[in-house]
């Protein structure tokens, strides 16, 4: 128990260090693009700081938009989301300027004005997209290189309950409730959304329906319509079809 427990500190370790070694890249890439606006490197690196607290909510946010949703209520969430980054990016931008003008070029005796770049919103969203789409690609890349083998702990019945991964056969969502099935033929009921599943049991389960996320290792491919897992037949939806199989003939 002991070395599971350091091997899961180092890999958290890692995980963190390769983590915060992307954002400060992300911030030197940022602050050169900014060079080209006319800002010298130090200024550049500063104003780079207002593009990273939006970021990092952006792909943290984005992932989290429960897919089981209708189409109308994910695009809303998804224009929320974008609506709250870019106003928190214009904050932070239009705070940076203010420390520029009122401290730092006041005590240099020279101003430097905003640039007309730095309120233009294609502009502010492309630089966020790249980093918060790069920062998911990366978590992604680390939860596969570095898989977290903890058990899962989630609440049932009021009572907390904690399997491995392993021991988890497939999810299907009811409604407003999740259902766990586990490979000892226990069944458990938890209100914790099914993207929100996938999220945390990562790349060795595949979503197949709205409602079923599968174990890959113990899942057959039957068809382009059905899956079988547990002496079950799921079925595999429209939407789903072209990725499951990609994943089970690779």
């Amino acid at each position: 128990m002991y070395l599971q427990k350091n091997a899961y500190f180092c890999f958290r370790v890692k995980k963190g260090i390769i983590i915060v070694a992307y954002w400060l890249a992300a911030i030197f890439l940022t602050a050169i693009i900014l060079t080209s606006l006319d800002y010298d490197i130090g200024h550049a690196i500063i104003m780079s700081l207002s593009f990273l607290p939006a970021a990092m909510a952006l792909s943290f946010f984005l992932p989290k938009i429960e897919r089981t949703k209708t189409r109308k209520e994910r695009v809303l969430d998804t224009l929320f989301i974008i609506l709250g980054v870019m106003t928190m990016t214009f904050f932070f931008i239009y705070l940076w300027q203010l420390l520029f003008v009122f401290v730092i070029d006041r005590s240099s005796g020279t101003r430097q004005d905003m640039p007309s770049m730095l309120w233009n919103p294609v502009f502010v969203a492309a630089i966020l997209a790249i980093l918060a789409y790069g920062h998911y690609r990366m978590v992604k890349w680390l939860d596969r290189k570095y898989p977290d083998d903890r058990p899962i702990t989630f609440n049932y019945d009021y009572k907390k309950v904690s399997l491995n991964k392993g021991d988890i056969l497939y999810i299907e969502s009811r409604d407003s409730e999740v259902w766990i099935y586990a490979r000892d033929g226990r069944q458990y009921r938890n209100r914790t959304g099914i993207s929100q599943w996938e999220d945390v049991l990562g790349d060795g389960f595949v979503r197949i329906h709205r409602a079923f996320l599968v174990n890959r290792s113990d899942a057959d491919l039957l068809s382009s319509e059905w899956v079988r897992i547990a002496g079950k037949e799921l079925p595999v939806s429209r939407k789903h079809k072209d990725a499951v199989q990609r994943t089970f003939l690779k």
